[in-house]
């Protein structure tokens, strides 16, 4: 697929990317040999592949969510840098 100049400048708006018009026929270049390279992927008999969802074929392993009060205040502030009674301090972050 050949990129023209109204093609460019339409991507352009869309994508809001400005760029001077000494650039273009770069950029008009860039895009035809991008969409040429995806042209050629179009070919590839993809028939019978599966499509992959992770890189990785680990599987998490998750527990089932259950509320409960394990946790008393105390012990959730034991190790709390700051604390004011039964709230954590953080420092300020608006004045």
């Amino acid at each position: 697929m050949q990129v023209d100049k109204e093609t460019l400048s339409k991507i352009a708006h869309l994508a809001r990317l400005e760029f001077e018009e000494r650039d273009e026929k770069e950029m008009i270049e860039s895009l035809t040999e991008i969409l040429s390279w995806v042209e050629q992927l179009e070919e590839v008999d993809t028939e019978g592949v599966e499509p992959l969802t992770t890189m990785s074929k680990e599987v998490n392993v998750l527990r089932e969510d259950e509320a409960s009060n394990r946790l008393d205040q105390q012990n959730a502030l034991k190790n709390a840098p700051k604390k004011d009674s039964v709230y954590f301090r953080v420092p300020k972050v608006l004045d």
